[in-house]
């Protein structure tokens, strides 16, 4: 029996990325429906979990995707109000690589070193992969700062994780590139998470302080969110700090991925959100 995966994305198209991952994952055939919101996706469950025995449902799945993770997790939450006793497929919230990439930065982090009681600062840390980033580091016992250009972005964000995920983050507003420096001066780990193109900080800022330990940057489109680092920085130490760019830890974010996609099609039980992601990005990193 087929594979089919159901992308159901928040945005008009469904992500190019998202179904080529689909289908390195396993699905034999990806069906992708854009401008999904919580008012007209239940035909659409409906069609996924009415047409196939109960011992055949695992071979159906829907992925959600789009470029805002709050628009995800409801689309989500509507998916899962239609399942029933014996009705429902498994399904994965993966907006703009939220899950996927926030998981394979913070495992790889916690791999290189003990988060546990540091200072972690998410620059630019409002987005889909920056709040779960904030929320991944938060549950291995880091204290965590996320940045913002606004502080009510920040706010919003913060409040935002703590509603769902029972976390305190501190949020900061940082416009520049000076304020950003100042807001890493005591901070043991930094996880960039700006948009692509824009530098967040300079060398200048990192490069002689003491207390930084290690740094990530998902950015992958120069210029670099973190100047004087690489984006095939693969734990190089440079300056006495552990770097890691959007390339070095890329694989890892594809392998995780692509490993979630094939994890669907195990049960027609699952819900593959931030934990249990991240519960596997921790083992596959061992």
């Amino acid at each position: 029996m087929k594979k089919l995966l159901f992308q159901f994305d928040t945005d008009q198209h469904p992500a190019v990325f998202d179904t080529v991952v689909a289908y390195d994952g396993g699905a034999d055939h990806v069906v992708g429906f854009g401008g999904l919101t919580p008012d007209n996706v239940g035909s659409l469950v409906e069609g996924a979990i009415f047409t196939r025995a109960p011992k055949d449902k695992k071979n159906t799945a829907i992925f959600i995707g789009g470029s805002n993770v709050t628009s995800g997790q409801h689309l989500l939450n509507a998916v899962q109000k239609k399942f029933f006793m014996g009705f429902q497929v498994s399904v994965m919230l993966d907006s703009n690589g939220c899950n996927t990439t926030a998981a394979a930065g913070v495992a790889t982090l916690a791999s290189s070193v003990s988060l546990v009681g540091k200072k972690a600062v998410v620059l630019a840390g409002t987005g889909p992969v920056g709040q779960r980033a904030a929320v991944m580091l938060a549950k291995e016992g880091a204290e965590v700062t996320l940045t913002s250009r606004h502080i009510f972005s920040a706010e919003e964000a913060c409040y935002a994780m703590r509603e769902r995920f029972g976390v305190d983050i501190r949020p900061l507003e940082a416009p520049d590139c000076d304020t950003r420096g100042d807001a890493i001066k005591d901070a043991q780990i930094v996880f960039a998470t700006g948009a692509a193109g824009v530098e967040l900080l300079k060398p200048a800022h990192w490069e002689n302080n003491d207390s930084l330990e290690i740094l990530m940057d998902a950015n992958a489109t120069p210029p670099l969110g973190i100047g004087g680092s690489d984006m095939m920085d693969r734990g190089e130490i440079r300056h006495g700090k552990i770097l890691w760019g959007a390339i070095g830890f890329g694989n890892f974010k594809l392998a995780l991925h692509r490993a979630c996609i094939g994890n669907l099609f195990e049960a027609n039980n699952q819900v593959l959100d931030a934990e249990n992601i991240f519960a596997l990005a921790k083992q596959m990193a061992k």
